[in-house]
């Protein structure tokens, strides 16, 4: 028992952590999932004394750039022009803009001498590979296997065991790689969508190929289901069977025509929460009970059927997922409607999704606050068992101060500005990392 003890306050230390370390640590990846531009412009306008002048184009966009000094473009080559006035040479250059986006100047009165100029780096492969990756959703994937399997542990003693860690090794490994997949397919299929919505993409944006993307999602499809054969390892379970095979259907379906799911935005919705809910957390679940723990004949059905821990946990990451996924689809407005792809937003309107979303979240996270305040009180009165009294209060007090944080963010985004959104949508991610982190405690 005191080892238990030990290590369960080791864990929560570790937890603490990784909590305070998970939204820098998101906002650096989504720093590395942004391309960086050079952009170079100048109009030179005459003037009624026959001085050349060069103004800067002014910018539409705040996309990370690099700042430098670029001289004026002049005939297609970069020069500095220098001409004489009463005397006095004069040099003209012009101050390389921070934006990703050039405004066409129209000035009856000014004559377009050069037309902007964008010349873009070209990025190893491994950072557009990791572009292409949707990090923000891969960390997603890699935090709730190991979650699920300590959620899954009968006791707390019986976390620490290779085999446990093997098992989620072996998870692991084919869960990313079909996060790659799916992420993927979705975005070769959305291409002309991606260049509207997000042009910062690696296919919409050139630096990847659409075909050089499908021999990557095919490898990652391949490899990520060869290992659900019990003929290769005896760690490939039902359970992962389960995740693995339906999340590359659903996921098939959900981007590729004929079916394109992603249309109809009911059945859409029904295809997030059952991958962020039953197949997933069901599945895992069932994968660690069978690898770990000696349940050989434990299944996602029989695990959400007969596990409150399993039914719970699938519950609450479904509605979770319901609202990533519909608050992604605020600042997408503009090319789903060009592109008849009709989701909620382009029926009923962002501002109405977005604060319906933001009123779900809240609700979910305030009445798990609830329901784990209520279940600390009743651990401490009646068996006794305060450290599971302490557990329960823990996720209490986390979830409540989740939801007014997330509550007192939203207030304050116009739902119509597609980059507050945008950046309210990276800060749920964050919430939901930190959901998976406190998973463990929900007994």
């Amino acid at each position: 028992m005191i080892v238990a003890r030990k290590s369960y306050q080791c864990y929560l230390v570790c937890i603490t952590l990784l909590v305070l370390f998970c939204t820098p640590l998101n906002d650096a990846f989504h720093i590395l999932s942004v391309p960086k531009l050079r952009l170079g412009a100048s109009v030179s306008s005459i003037t009624s004394n026959g001085c050349s002048r060069t103004s800067p184009l002014s910018a539409l966009d705040n996309t990370l750039l690099d700042s430098s000094y670029s001289p004026l473009l002049e005939t297609g080559e970069d020069v500095l022009q220098e001409e004489v006035l009463n005397g006095e040479e004069i040099t003209e250059a012009v101050i390389e803009t921070s934006s990703t986006t050039v405004e066409e100047i129209q000035n009856p009165d000014a004559t377009l001498t050069h037309s902007s100029l964008a010349t873009k780096k070209s990025l190893p492969f491994p950072v557009v590979l990791w572009r292409f990756s949707r990090p923000h959703t891969l960390i997603g994937s890699a935090l709730a296997i190991p979650a699920l399997h300590i959620l899954a542990a009968p006791s707390i003693s019986m976390i620490l065991s290779k085999q446990m860690l093997y098992s989620i090794l072996y998870a692991t490994v084919p869960s990313l790689l079909m996060n790659i997949f799916i992420t993927g397919l979705n975005q070769i299929t959305d291409v002309d969508i991606d260049k509207i919505n997000k042009p910062s993409l690696v296919i919409a944006s050139g630096d990847l190929s659409s075909t050089a993307a499908t021999v990557i999602v095919l490898a990652c499809l391949a490899i990520s289901l060869l290992m659900t054969s019990s003929q290769i390892s005896s760690l490939a379970t039902p359970g992962l069977n389960f995740s693995l095979w339906g999340s590359a259907i659903l996921g098939t379906m959900y981007s590729l025509p004929p079916f394109r799911l992603k249309r109809f935005p009911w059945i859409a919705a029904l295809c997030i929460v059952a991958v962020r809910g039953t197949i997933i957390n069901a599945g895992f679940f069932a994968h660690a009970s069978a690898t770990t723990f000696g349940n050989a004949q434990a299944t996602a059905i029989r695990c959400m059927t007969t596990d409150t821990r399993c039914m719970l946990s699938s519950l609450y990451f479904g509605i979770f997922g319901i609202v990533i996924a519909l608050m992604k689809d605020v600042p997408d407005i503009k090319g789903d409607t060009i592109s008849n792809i009709s989701t909620f937003t382009v029926r009923i309107g962002p501002t109405r999704i977005f604060h319906a979303m933001r009123r779900l979240l809240f609700g979910l996270l305030t009445s798990t606050s609830m329901a784990f305040a209520w279940g600390s009180f009743a651990a401490a009165a009646t068996s006794k068992n305060y450290w599971l009294a302490l557990s329960r209060m823990f996720i209490s007090i986390w979830a409540l101060w989740a939801g007014i944080s997330s509550r007192q963010k939203g207030l304050h985004v116009n739902a119509d500005d597609g980059q507050e959104v945008y950046s309210y949508y990276m800060s749920l991610w964050n919430l939901f990392y930190q959901s998976y982190l406190v998973l463990p405690f929900a007994r």
